[in-house]
């Protein structure tokens, strides 16, 4: 078993000296969703572990993923231009909407459960954040999917330009605590998972025929308009806040003062992975985006997963990020083929290959990264000694 070991002990002994520093200043967090989550945890039996919130939370928006991609594997369902696809069932869009608040919920009550039983610990932050990473993908693929491609929706390359911005924000801010020390939580997350809930369920009272018109003024479709204020929150929201609070931790010397070239390190291996997915779909000779989206946004949110779970690991334990996954050695080998000996619709084996590889490779990884954790702070994933829970409930 020797091929899986993870954690080296340098990684392992800066997990030993990780302290969580977060700053949350969003006024939606911290006005309406922290008061609800402090009256919810308090529901929460002392018995279940933090761990087992977030997992349940993570599986909630994959078995809505799961339901969507059933009913409408090519985002043609609710588009009129394709009568010949059947819409999604009503009852899809409640179950996303219940399942989205649930999750929310969940992920927002995991760290206060933790702190009310004693159990916080680096790999609780890590599988939260681990986890979160892989949902980055479910979110806007939800929202576009009940839009559908066509009139009154968008195309599945803006969809693609989408998903690697909500991507983009979320590696950013652990960027962002790579080189200053702090996890400054971004406002856009709280604020995009309310208004998803709120699309689920006016989608469920009236319908995805509810979104096709045209809004006034600005003359566009409900999805364009969507699509806009994803990147109205990527430049908005996110990138002058996180490239400030960098700056003032280089002007103050509060951070830790990486050189130019270390402080850039943990981009690369997103960087590459964008641009080689991007050039495969531009150069791709069977046009892979149009013929098989979902798996394209499952092998890119999982690569990017696998990638954004490493840097995480980086920057909880203080150690050096890695330049390039490895991972993607063989997507530049597949790339590269793409280009050179126009395939066609082999293309499709070549992409349903690399997701089963990703896919097993980041499982496996997370499999073995949370038992090593566990062996070395002697704790379990998914339960809590029952002498924690015994002191919290005498309190």
């Amino acid at each position: 078993m020797a091929a899986f070991v993870y954690l080296s002990k340098e990684v392992l002994s800066g997990f030993d000296n990780y302290k969580y520093s977060a700053i949350d200043t969003s006024p939606v967090s911290n006005y309406i969703c922290h008061p609800f989550w402090n009256r919810c945890v308090k529901l929460v039996p002392l018995w279940i572990a933090p761990n087992v919130l977030t997992f349940t939370g993570f599986l909630l928006l994959l078995l809505t993923f799961a339901v969507m991609t059933y009913y409408d594997p090519h985002f043609y369902a609710s588009s009129r231009d394709h009568p010949e696809y059947a819409p999604i069932p009503n009852w899809v869009w409640l179950m996303g909407a219940v399942n989205n608040f649930l999750a929310h919920t969940l992920d927002g009550i995991d760290g206060k459960q933790a702190r009310r039983t004693k159990s916080s610990s680096p790999l609780g932050e890590l599988f939260d954040h681990g986890l979160d990473s892989w949902a980055t993908l479910f979110l806007p693929v939800a929202i576009f999917c009940i839009f559908g491609r066509g009139e009154h929706g968008i195309s599945v390359f803006h969809m693609l330009i989408c998903v690697m911005g909500i991507m983009v924000c979320f590696v950013l801010s652990h960027w962002e605590k790579y080189n200053t020390g702090v996890l400054f939580l971004p406002w856009g997350y709280d604020i995009g998972q309310i208004a998803v809930t709120l699309v689920y369920l006016i989608t469920y009272y009236g319908g995805y025929e509810v979104w096709k018109f045209t809004i006034p003024i600005i003359n566009m479709s409900p999805a364009q308009a969507v699509e806009l204020s994803f990147y109205i929150g990527f430049f908005g929201l996110t990138f002058p806040f996180t490239f400030y609070n960098i700056y003032r931790s280089y002007k103050d010397k509060s951070g830790k003062m990486h050189s130019f070239s270390e402080a850039m390190r943990p981009l690369v291996s997103t960087c590459v992975l964008f641009t080689l997915m991007v050039s495969w779909t531009l150069g791709s000779s069977c046009d892979i985006l149009e013929l098989q989206p979902r798996l394209f946004f499952w092998t890119l949110g999982t690569s990017f997963s696998h990638i954004a779970c490493h840097l995480i690991i980086a920057q909880m334990s203080s150690t050096r990020c890695e330049l390039v996954n490895p991972a993607l050695y063989p997507l530049i080998l597949i790339v590269g083929m793409v280009h050179l000996l126009h395939l066609g619709t082999r293309e499709i084996y070549l992409l349903w290959t690399y997701c089963i590889f990703i896919t097993v490779k980041h499982v496996i990884f997370g499999i073995y990264v949370v038992k090593e954790m566990c062996e070395h702070f002697k704790i379990k994933a998914f339960s809590i000694s029952k002498l924690k829970v015994c002191d919290q409930g005498d309190q």
